[in-house]
């Protein structure tokens, strides 16, 4: 909840592009947060690090290349829009943490409890500002914002179903690369709808996005410790040694004493 207002309200203080430059580099502190969250205390290795440089730097490129504007820049809205990157790396460790300490816990059940508690945040404010009651006035007056109110509630619990289940089963970092290649998918979809002209920065953009998902799909090269296993001769060998090393104390306690 605070991530999003503090998200919505940084509009005031920044434009569009640089906004975007902001929320591009999400993957980023929710890898360095992840280290630091009691239950998770994850560690990435330096390829995963490069890859989600790659990605953002790419999706900043390919962003800043649309727009017809520069980056307005206000150090209000900087601190915002900061603020819920902060919240976002937070919030996303921590459901990975719970999922990884209860394995029980359902996508469902992280999805109601995060929203039971929210409504005493909203609600308050809307009641004392008075924003509840010209909400509903509104809503009975345009009878037809109750169905765009349901569809949009239905795709919402659809789409945080799916990310809770990114993260419960893949990670934060993983889910957070996602959803930022996501916003480069969205862009090219667009430009190949619309027929858009693309540019040298576009495909620049691009090429380092394509370069920073195919360096997080590759191995780790940790090295593999095997077990020595030991054949049916060999088990067979040290059985009869144990035995015949058992006999042979067995004699020396049973001689007498000289």
């Amino acid at each position: 909840m605070g991530s999003r207002g503090l998200t919505k309200g940084s509009l005031a203080y920044l434009n569009y592009p640089a906004q975007i430059m902001f929320k591009s580099t999400k993957v980023l502190p929710v890898m360095i947060m992840g280290a630091f969250i009691p239950g998770l205390k994850r560690k990435y290795p330096i390829h995963e690090y490069i890859s989600a440089l790659l990605l953002v730097i790419g999706l900043i490129l390919f962003t800043l290349a649309d727009a017809q504007t520069s980056p307005n820049f206000s150090i209000f809205g900087v601190i915002m829009i900061s603020g819920a990157l902060v919240m976002d790396a937070f919030l996303g460790n921590v459901q990975e943490a719970i999922f990884t300490i209860n394995p029980d816990t359902t996508q469902t059940e992280m999805l109601f409890c995060s929203t039971v508690v929210r409504i005493p945040f909203l609600l308050v404010p809307m009641i004392l500002t008075g924003e509840l009651f010209r909400a509903w006035t509104s809503c009975y007056q345009h009878p037809y914002v109750y169905g765009v109110l349901v569809f949009e509630a239905m795709a919402t619990y659809v789409g945080q179903v799916s990310v809770l289940s990114l993260i419960a089963i893949f990670g934060a970092a993983t889910t957070a690369m996602i959803t930022t290649a996501r916003k480069a998918v969205t862009l090219l979809l667009s430009y190949i709808i619309f027929t858009k002209p693309l540019t040298e920065q576009h495909g620049s953009g691009l090429l380092l996005i394509a370069m920073g998902i195919i360096m997080k799909m590759l191995p780790d090269n940790k090295p593999v410790t095997r077990l020595p296993v030991l054949n049916a001769y060999d088990k067979h060998s040290k059985n009869s040694y144990k035995e015949v090393s058992s006999v042979g104390l067995e004699d020396e306690e049973r001689k007498p004493l000289v």
